[in-house]
């Protein structure tokens, strides 16, 4: 017989290893179910043919080998979409004209944003369990608090470089005090309460946006940046390489935060409470704790890529803060595959090029010269996205990330029933 604080250690010890280890304390003792795993691991090893034995091996090696490969091939694909701007690389029909182009720049550099606000939200989504209808309200708290902060908070004696970090820094701080107040509240209440509260924040945010308080939102007209205080490598369309790398800065630092998150202690917690937070409480810990902390760290990242949205565009609308956006990105997290982290980049990407290319097409005359039975339903890009959504969730239920594990195991998984799909 043991004291519960032993309990609580040798689950604890448990937890940062696996999450199921960490959700795993019923009604049996954390010690009597190691040792249980310890021995049937241990007969079942005696047990096992030499050959199951090394396959185990070639297993484990594989298991050695292959992060290695994804941060080689996860590096090579950095450096390659870094170069890009200083190619010649025309793909007719998906982008509008060679790479180099500013155009075509923009356009990638605006699907890479798109892509980090969609690993923010399927940070909160697919590892805390939290479906928010107002992360827009963040995404916009950091487009509408630059532009607002570079013109409220700038002495005219500063130098202008100055302005501009202060006023990231205050954006950032900003962001943040928002997103523990929000969090605060809305973790209240759990499931479908806690997405009613989101979205009631986003709308008042948004009628905020829409009223333009002291003139200060532009109101429906959307905020304009004010480049005075912007560095001049960041202004004009022939910078645009340069809001690129930005913009490929913002999602490579959003896929890194993400990705230290996942991997710590607190990331296997948030994992362990959305399967059973009923279990979580039993051994010790505190789930409200662990959900707001991914609820903050998710909402900053939103605000950082709301920063880069406002820079590249030179201005924000009040669509941005929206629910409607917040489904916008709920459906491209779920088009990329819930599971997966690379999953919500691949959504993001495919989602925003389908979006703006579907539009293009709509008012083509290759549209406009088919019969109407055709004509009216393809001029509608967002029928064709719905389409899309729905042919995906039916038959491809892990997303377009899980297509090469479904060709590898030849059926319907789950993308977290099997640690060899675990992703970078």
């Amino acid at each position: 017989m043991h004291s519960p604080d032993t309990d609580r250690q040798t689950t604890d010890a448990a937890a940062p290893g696996s999450t199921n280890e960490a959700a795993a304390p019923g009604t049996a003792t954390a010690g009597a179910e190691t040792t249980a795993e310890t021995t049937a691991e241990t007969t079942g090893r005696a047990s096992r043919p030499a050959g199951a034995a090394d396959d185990g091996k070639s297993r484990a090696a594989a298991s050695v080998r292959r992060p290695r490969w994804l941060l080689v091939g996860g590096l090579a694909l950095v450096v390659m979409l870094a170069v890009l701007p200083l190619l010649a690389i025309d793909i007719p029909g998906v982008l509008p004209g060679p790479t180099y182009t500013p155009g075509t720049l923009q356009l990638l550099a605006y699907a890479m944003l798109i892509a980090a606000l969609s690993l923010s939200y399927r940070m909160m989504f697919g590892l805390a369990g939290l479906l928010s209808f107002g992360h827009a309200l963040f995404f916009a708290a950091g487009a509408y608090g630059l532009g607002m902060s570079l013109e409220a908070f700038a002495p005219v004696e500063w130098p202008s470089e100055l302005i501009f970090v202060v006023a990231i820094g205050v954006t950032l701080v900003f962001g943040l005090v928002l997103a523990a107040s929000v969090g605060a509240l809305a973790l209240r209440v759990t499931g479908i309460s806690f997405a009613m509260v989101t979205l009631a924040f986003a709308q008042a945010g948004s009628v905020i946006i829409r009223r333009n308080p002291g003139g200060a939102t532009g109101g429906d007209e959307g905020l304009a940046l004010d480049i005075s205080n912007v560095p001049d490598a960041l202004v004009g369309v022939l910078n645009t390489r340069n809001l690129y790398w930005v913009a490929l800065g913002v999602l490579v630092f959003v896929y890194l935060v993400v990705l230290w998150v996942e991997r710590s202690r607190a990331g296997h917690v948030a994992e362990a409470t959305r399967e059973n937070e009923l279990r979580v409480r039993v051994i010790g810990l505190r789930p409200y704790t662990v959900k707001l902390l991914v609820f903050v760290v998710a909402s900053v990242l939103a605000a950082i890529a709301g920063m880069g949205y406002l820079l590249l565009q030179s201005g924000a609308s009040p669509r941005v803060a929206t629910a409607d956006f917040t489904l916008t990105l709920l459906v491209i997290v779920v088009l990329g595959g819930v599971g997966y982290r690379w999953g919500a980049i691949v959504g993001g990407i495919v989602y925003t090029l389908l979006d703006q290319r579907l539009t293009a097409l709509a008012g083509s005359d290759f549209i406009a010269g088919l019969p109407a039975v055709l004509r009216v339903p393809l001029s509608e890009p967002l029928f064709i996205l719905g389409t899309l959504f729905i042919l995906v969730v039916l038959f491809l239920p892990g997303g377009i990330a899980g297509i090469p594990q479904r060709i590898r195991t030849g059926r319907k998984q789950h993308p977290a029933e099997g640690e060899e799909t675990t992703d970078a």
